[in-house]
């Protein structure tokens, strides 16, 4: 199965240099740059390097012309359903983000492609977890459905668990705890904010830190919450501003009259 970025390879002692080197760089915002290290001459290899670039996307909301290249060349080398299923996950990854972020509604090619993906990555395939976070994200943020999206992270909570996959763990904990905080459950909501903050340190993966600070934030009173919103905003500037969605939960709240 073609790993995608999401999987967080390349942190481990012994992994493949090459591997470790595109997992820094991509933990510190740096995605191009890992994306320039990796040579599309392998379906695999040109499915990594469209995942960094539309991961770009969602972060920087910038290089979308550079991630649909990436992706139709993924797409064109895929022979294998998993490979070809990767390759739509991706796609219905790209469409989604464009229209979380407002560049273009794309919300009916995001569903085609993850039901797409859904029809070639088997049930318990190693892609199958990412592919069910991500059908959470649509059903949360598109679709205005949280129960769709709880039953969607759950599967991929456990698929994860299940592939020793750290960093979507980190991902489908972030996402059940806001769930809960919408519903008030708060101390589910500090346990799961937690435990995505602690994996996302224990990997370093610096880019994802303040957003998870800042989730924990939420949950949290004060004097803490506003500890856990300084630190995220030293890092949030530290990386220059990634990602840049981030600046809207770190603001103050406006003053009311």
């Amino acid at each position: 199965m073609a790993h995608t970025a999401m999987s967080g390879s390349g942190t481990n002692a012994g992994d493949d240099p090459l591997q470790t080197a595109v997992w820094r760089l991509r933990s510190r915002a740096c995605w191009a740059d890992a994306a320039a290290l990796i040579q599309p001459r392998t379906a695999q290899a040109s499915l990594q390097r469209a995942s960094l670039l539309v991961e770009r996307c969602l972060y920087t909301e910038q290089g979308w012309a550079e991630a649909e290249d990436a992706l139709r060349t993924a797409e064109a080398v895929a022979r294998s359903d998993d490979e070809r299923g990767a390759a739509a996950c991706e796609r219905g990854q790209l469409a989604y983000a464009a229209t979380l972020l407002g560049v273009r509604d794309r919300a009916d090619e995001a569903r085609a492609a993850l039901g797409r993906a859904a029809a070639l990555i088997a049930p318990g395939a190693p892609g199958r977890a990412l592919l069910d976070f991500r059908r959470g994200l649509l059903a949360e943020n598109l679709a205005q459905s949280p129960q769709a999206a709880r039953a969607a992270y759950r599967r991929a909570h456990a698929g994860a668990s299940a592939q020793g996959d750290p960093l979507l763990l980190s991902f489908t904990w972030r996402h059940l705890a806001g769930l809960a905080l919408r519903e008030g459950e708060l101390a589910e909501a500090r346990h799961g904010f937690g435990e995505s903050l602690r994996i996302r340190e224990e990997l370093g993966y610096l880019v994802g830190t303040a957003p998870a600070l800042a989730s924990l934030a939420d949950a949290e009173t004060e004097p803490e919450a506003s500890r856990l919103r300084a630190e995220a905003g030293r890092l949030f500037r530290l990386l220059g501003g990634v990602p840049t969605w981030l600046a809207r939960q770190l603001s103050p709240p406006a003053a009311t009259a």
